[in-house]
């Protein structure tokens, strides 16, 4: 797309120009990268966000019969956005930013179509995988210590698997919009904090309406597999669903549209 710069405008923000030639060139960066270190990286992010869901079961258990529905909501919605916080900030691969993120080297013809699919296919298996290993730690660890209990598993896991499927892919769809807008904002943020701002937003958002987040709601939905109140066919049609939803909220309404208005009449 040119050479675009990346340095603030008159007004202080980055234009819109010099984000996605940060997107660029991060996204060429993740493509180039030798899978065991994506895998290792997508581990980490499965795990790290886990962190969230945990939280949320124990804010569950404690706050049961205390707190009115809306405050518990909110509360919840904060506690979720902490595992994002930990992974978007601490720079794991995520899956849901890489919808985004490296579709756009892709279509300015930087990376190839195959070298996309090697990329989501290592990190979204790792971030499985490490949403799984948390998920059984946290069912075994969380009523041990007396933190959580079996009814505040259920209570996290359910709502992301009583809708139908056309229901369950039309939210993740929307929070893959969401996960794409993040990984925009992030990267036209000046500092930390702005990005911490952003990255707490978004997935608060995502949290207090309870829309599908294929990884995040992997840990979620496996604590009641694990515990026993959600049947393992419920996931898989969860992770399905989810998955793809998040992929095309992201890709579409995000990477298309940012990358064609910037390219066709961007700053």
């Amino acid at each position: 797309m040119g050479d675009a710069t990346d340095a603030t405008g008159a007004d202080g923000q980055t234009p819109s120009t010099g984000i996605l030639a940060s997107q660029l060139q991060e996204g060429v960066n993740e493509l180039e990268r030798p899978a065991d270190g994506l895998a290792l990286s997508g581990l980490s992010a499965g795990l790290d966000i886990g962190f969230g869901p945990l939280l949320m079961a124990v804010v569950a258990t404690l706050a049961a019969g205390v707190w009115g529905e809306p405050t518990l909501e909110l509360a919840l919605a904060n506690a979720y956005a902490v595992g994002f916080l930990f992974v978007v900030i601490g720079r794991s691969e995520l899956f849901t930013e890489h919808t985004t993120l490296a579709v756009l080297p892709v279509l300015d013809g930087r990376a190839s179509v195959r070298s996309l699919l090697r990329l989501w296919g290592v990190v979204f298996g790792a971030n499985v995988a490490g949403a799984a290993a948390f998920a059984g730690i946290a069912v075994v660890v969380a009523p041990a210590y007396g933190i959580a209990d079996a009814a505040a598993f259920e209570a996290v896991a359910t709502p992301l698997v009583a809708h139908d499927s056309s229901v369950l892919f039309a939210g993740a769809v929307l929070a893959g919009w969401l996960m794409g807008l993040l990984s925009w904002l992030v990267a036209a943020a000046q500092e930390t904090v702005s990005r911490a701002l952003f990255v707490w937003l978004v997935a608060a958002t995502i949290g207090f309406t309870h829309l599908p987040h294929c990884v995040a709601g992997s840990v979620e939905v496996l604590m009641g597999v694990f515990t026993g109140v959600v049947e393992p066919s419920a996931y898989a049609r969860f992770l399905v669903w989810s998955t793809a939803g998040n992929v095309l909220g992201g890709v579409v309404f995000v990477s298309l549209l940012k990358y064609g208005h910037v390219v066709r009449g961007g700053d």
